[in-house]
């Protein structure tokens, strides 16, 4: 039961709603919370007690963080000396907060890479025989973990305070709108307008249902159409070369941004059905300058996370201040702050790759953004002399188109080896975009072999066009729903006729039909 699939949308979502609706509204949490765990258990089943023992450690860690403190300002108000009893406590909440670290990041890295770990043994040590058991992943495991430490980290900090309500804590990591693919919602972000159960709008239904299928318009017309060609071309890669392959790379980018941003259109226009605003995770990540630009326009909310948690923490510590300090002082101000960042960087974007999966590829992934966000920070201050000294105008469209092709071409060019089976089979694509580029692949009905009909192609070409106009007017500013809901009545209900016809002429699904899984829920 995903979010495209019938029983969800004819009879979940709208039952969810319905039985909201009617309660009193100090039960709407509750019913929020068992909605969400019957949707969990429709999918996983047995595995939901990975979901209930995480909230039980996250809301015992909170807790436990809270009475340290507590214990300690009494010490201190009994007349214990402050400054050795604050560095007690200190001492003592860090422990906890790492055993929750610990409880939570270890089982999602247990789960993840216990059998990649055992299958690489075997293969270097084959003497080690160990056995390769396959243990599957509970649903949206990669994201209520991070929810989870984060909000420990914010009672540890004591930006947020210790929830008492296990409820409460329960509802906010496993919401079912936003337990497959997210977005990463901060505690003080969700978690009190979550459970205070918000009243039925008719805006926020009308909105929230037209964020929903647009969602629906992307996965179904675009992404899950262009699944078949891409599992066809990635799985017999052999096959193919050069503008076959190089436009394989280019659809699957499209198809992952359809499917993922799809998906999170669903999970916020569901949120909002019920008054709960939940954050963006993309902006126009195809009109990005630059790789580092790029990463703030797409998957917004785990690099948030990242930076938060990871990069400046790091930042901040004594010997990577110091290693800021003396290069500013030998290389300069600009060049000082690009040593100072390079190993929290790194540190972000190996997370960011072991985040993703136990393959190289994802390895492989993090270090290709990491590598080509410090060379552009390296080589900034010499571009903009050299564009100085010719006058070339950085603003201009010749500029922006430059970069706009540069940056496709890297985003390509990612997500190719992101996708890939493996490093060698990644590297073997790659070089097969140029060495059989004069082979016309793409003139000898090699596209019509992938799985896809030209009626197939007209529609995910139609569904393109559509959502880079969507794109393009979001970037200028203009938000077509908040047009649309000024306009008159007759017209306003065509549109919204149009859109749904749409997605019933030109979505894939039917008889015979298994939607396609929405792709980031594996990660």
């Amino acid at each position: 039961m995903g979010y495209t699939y019938l029983l969800y949308l004819l009879i979940f979502l709208p039952g969810t709603l319905l039985l909201y609706a009617v309660v009193p509204q100090r039960a709407r949490g509750v019913v929020l919370l068992l909605a969400s765990y019957v949707f969990f258990f429709q999918l996983r089943r047995k595995l939901i007690v990975y979901l209930f023992l995480a909230t039980l450690v996250t809301y015992g860690i909170g807790l436990w963080l809270e009475l340290c403190q507590r214990r300690s300002d009494a010490r201190i108000q009994a007349g214990a000396d402050r400054k050795a009893e604050r560095a007690a406590n200190t001492r003592r909440r860090r422990a906890v907060l790492w055993l929750g670290i610990a409880l939570l990041g270890g089982t999602l890295l247990f789960l993840k890479f216990f059998e990649s770990l055992c299958s690489h043994l075997n293969l270097w040590i084959p003497s080690a025989s160990l056995p390769v058991i396959h243990l599957a992943l509970p649903l949206g495991i990669s994201f209520y973990t991070l929810e989870a430490i984060a909000y420990l980290v914010d009672v540890y900090y004591q930006k947020t305070e210790a929830e008492h309500n296990l409820g409460r804590i329960a509802l906010f990591l496993s919401f079912f709108p936003k337990i497959m693919e997210g977005p990463i919602c901060r505690y003080s972000q969700v978690a009190r307008p979550l459970w205070e159960g918000r009243q039925l709008t008719y805006q926020n239904l009308t909105y929230g249902a037209q964020r929903l299928l647009w969602g629906l318009f992307k996965k179904l017309i675009i992404a899950d159409r262009l699944n078949t060609l891409v599992g066809n071309l990635f799985g017999h890669y052999g096959q193919y070369q050069g503008g076959v392959v190089a436009l394989g790379a280019v659809l699957y980018t499209f198809q992952l941004y359809a499917d993922f941003s799809g998906c999170i259109d669903m999970t916020i226009g569901t949120g909002e059905m019920f008054g709960l605003k939940l954050p963006e995770n993309f902006r126009q990540p195809f009109f990005a300058k630059s790789p580092s630009e790029f990463w703030r326009r797409w998957h917004i909310t785990l690099g948030a996370w990242f930076k938060d948690y990871i990069f400046y923490p790091l930042s901040l510590t004594k010997g990577i201040k110091t290693l800021g300090k003396k290069g500013r002082k030998k290389l300069g101000k600009h060049y000082g702050q690009v040593v100072q960042t390079l190993i929290p960087l790194f540190a972000v974007w190996l997370c960011n790759g072991v985040w993703h999966g136990t393959g190289w590829t994802y390895l492989f992934y993090g270090m290709y953004y990491f590598v080509l966000i410090v060379l552009g920070e390296l080589m900034e201050p010499g571009v903009a002399a050299l564009t100085g000294r010719l006058g070339i105008r950085r603003e201009g469209w010749p500029w922006r188109i430059l970069h706009t092709v540069k940056m496709l071409a890297i985003i390509f060019t990612g997500e190719l080896f992101f996708r890939a089976p493996s490093m060698q089979a990644g590297v073997s694509m790659f070089t097969s975009i140029f060495t059989g580029l004069g082979q016309g692949g793409l003139t000898r009905g090699t596209l019509l072999n992938l799985g896809l009909s030209w009626q197939d192609y007209l529609a995910v070409t139609l569904g393109l066009l559509v959502m880079l106009v969507v794109g393009v007017l979001h970037e200028r500013g203009v938000h077509i729903r908040e047009r649309a809901a000024g306009w008159k009545l007759g017209w306003r209900w065509g549109f919204y006729y149009l859109a749904l016809f749409s997605v019933l002429i030109l979505g894939v699904y039917g008889m015979g039909h298994t939607p396609a899984e929405l792709l980031y829920a594996s990660f």
